[in-house]
C-alpha cells in the first residue's frame, strides 16, 4: 500500500475543502436550516407529532441524509472529474499508485467532508429542536456508510461525465427527487397502502428510515433491511467502480 500517495491526494482533496469553505460547509448548512425553518414552521404548524415525536425533530435525520446524499455526490464526482478535464488523470494512473489507492484516496476525503457536514447540520439542528440520539453507535455507523457509498456513486459519476452539466443530472434529476421521495419529511406510514408499497422501490427510503430509527428507535422499515439495503448498494458501487478500471470505461482516449 502507498500511503504516501494516497496522503498526498487525500490532503490535496482536503485542502480544496479549506479553500471553498463557503461552497463546501457553510451553504449546505444555510441550505438545510431554511429547509428546516420553512418546513418546520410551515408543516409543523399542522402536524405536531409524528409517532409521537415532534414534527421539527422528525424531519433532522431527513434533512441531514438530504445534504448528505447530495454534497457526498458532489464532492466525489467533481473531485475525480476535474483531473479527468485537465488531463491530469492520466499522469496519476500511470504513476506507482494502485487503482484501489486512487479510490480510496478520492472517495475518502469525499465521505469525510460528507461526514463533517452531517456533524455540523446535526449540532446547528440541536439549536432549533432537542435531539436525543438513542443509539449514538448506530447513527454514526449509517452516517460513515452512507457517505461512503454516495462518495462511490460521486465517483462512478465522476468519470462517467464528458462534462460538467453531466455532473448535475444525476444528483438534480435522480437522487434530490428519490430523497424528498423517500421519506425525508414525512412517515411513508402517512400513506395510502398502494403508495406504500410503491416508496419500498426507492432505496433512499432505507438510508433514511435506518438513520431516523437511531435517533428515535422507530423506523418505517426494519433496521436489518435498512442495513442490508445500504450494503448491497455500496458492494454494488465498489463492483462498478472495478469494472470501470478494469475495462478503462472512460479512462481511455
Amino acid at each position: 500500500m502507498n500511503w504516501h500517495a494516497v496522503k498526498a491526494i487525500y490532503a490535496f482533496e482536503m485542502a480544496r475543502t479549506r479553500r471553498t469553505l463557503m461552497q463546501s460547509i457553510i451553504s449546505p448548512v444555510i441550505s438545510t436550516s431554511l429547509y428546516f425553518v420553512v418546513f418546520g414552521a410551515a408543516i409543523g404548524s399542522r402536524i405536531q407529532q409524528v409517532d409521537g415525536i415532534s414534527y421539527g425533530a422528525f424531519i433532522v435525520p431527513g434533512l441531514i441524509m438530504l445534504s448528505l446524499l447530495t454534497q457526498s455526490i458532489s464532492n466525489a464526482s467533481f473531485g475525480i472529474y476535474f483531473p479527468k478535464f485537465t488531463g491530469t488523470i492520466y499522469e496519476l494512473l500511470s504513476a506507482p499508485i494502485s487503482y484501489f489507492e486512487i479510490v480510496l484516496s478520492y472517495v475518502g476525503a469525499a465521505a469525510t467532508k460528507s461526514i463533517l457536514l452531517g456533524l455540523i447540520i446535526l449540532a446547528t439542528a440541536g439549536l432549533f429542536v432537542p435531539l436525543h440520539i438513542a443509539h449514538p453507535f448506530w447513527m454514526l455507523l449509517f452516517l460513515v456508510l452512507t457517505s461512503v457509498t454516495f462518495s462511490l456513486v460521486g465517483f462512478i459519476i465522476g468519470l462517467w461525465a464528458d462534462n460538467f452539466e453531466k455532473l448535475q443530472v444525476v444528483p438534480l434529476l435522480i437522487i434530490t427527487p428519490l430523497t424528498f421521495l423517500g421519506g425525508s419529511f414525512y412517515s411513508i406510514k402517512m400513506l395510502p397502502p398502494v403508495w406504500q408499497t410503491v416508496t419500498l422501490f426507492n432505496p433512499v427510503v432505507y438510508l433514511i428510515s435506518g438513520f431516523r430509527w437511531s435517533f428515535y428507535g422507530m423506523a418505517d422499515v426494519d433496521v436489518g433491511i435498512s442495513l442490508a439495503m445500504t450494503l448491497a448498494f455500496m458492494a454494488v458501487s465498489l463492483a462498478i467502480v472495478a469494472w470501470i478500471f478494469k475495462t478503462g470505461y472512460k479512462l481511455k482516449r
